[in-house]
């Protein structure tokens, strides 16, 4: 009497599994793809970078595939509400004005600009206090990415500065240095990486202190999702504390900068 029994266990526990291989989660993320080093192709076109590694562990975790989606950075999110992807993560910061329209899990990544400029300009942008001074940005062009925090920042901030909008961060520092505009405004972890520490860049520096309001910066970056997803919200999130908690964020960091680019605190429920 076992026998017919234990059979039956058997085939109920193949049709649960075929029926969970026939539901698998398929997420698609969208992302810039030529945001070195947080998302961008390799030489053999893989995608690589934090943000990519981000999105590989949450998925890890929560049991999800991935499908890649490259788009422009000023479309990203109109592109995600038109459902053209599920989730956004590249390195958006989480702010008030995006969560009018999109939902954030909880943050994975600091969020922070910098300005550079020419070495030896003696520009004096900000005072002792780490405030920027309005006067002396007259006649000052400010290279700054399309539809980013760093534009936000300074129309509400500096709203006579002479600004030059850029699809996409490359084309920043290729104007910069060839005198196009006078300085940008930029994320200083891949400044440094990318420009900064390259022969292109040895003539510029850092010519602001880190800007880091939380009106315009928010409390960091998170993945963004359409609203609504509530029980999809709070899995990416809890996974991102998991990837936290377990070191892996660290470890993330560590391919790429000598220290790690988030708050431990965040790991807390």
């Amino acid at each position: 009497m076992k026998f017919p029994i234990l059979k039956s266990l058997a085939v109920g526990a193949v049709a649960l599994f075929a029926a969970g291989s026939v539901q698998a989660e398929t997420l698609r993320v969208g992302m810039e793809c030529t945001y070195a080093p947080f998302n961008y192709r390799t030489a053999d076109g893989e995608l690589a970078g934090y943000d990519v590694d981000v999105a590989k562990g949450v998925a890890e975790i929560i049991g999800a595939d991935l499908e890649f989606v490259c788009q422009q950075w000023d479309g990203m999110i109109p592109a995600l509400l038109a459902n053209k992807f599920d989730l956004i993560v590249a390195s958006m910061s989480i702010t008030n004005t995006r969560l009018e329209k999109i939902d954030f899990s909880g943050p994975y990544r600091d969020s922070i600009g910098r300005l550079i400029g020419k070495a030896d300009s003696d520009l004096n942008l900000f005072d002792d206090n780490g405030a920027p001074i309005a006067e002396n940005f007259k006649g000052i062009r400010v290279g700054l990415e399309r539809a980013s925090t760093y534009e936000n920042w300074f129309n509400a901030t500096l709203p006579g500065a002479e600004i030059v909008l850029y699809d996409g961060s490359e084309p920043l520092y290729l104007d910069l240095v060839n005198g196009r505009v006078d300085v940008i405004m930029t994320n200083p972890m891949k400044a440094q990486l990318r420009f900064l520490s390259k022969e292109a860049g040895n003539k510029f520096a850092f010519v602001s202190p880190a800007i880091s309001e939380v009106e315009f910066f928010g409390v960091g970056v998170g993945i963004g999702l359409r609203q609504g997803q509530d029980e999809l919200r709070e899995r990416l999130s809890a996974a991102i504390r998991e990837l936290i908690n377990n070191g892996s964020l660290k470890e993330y960091a560590l391919k790429i900068f000598p220290f790690q680019i988030h708050n431990d605190e965040w790991g807390k429920s």
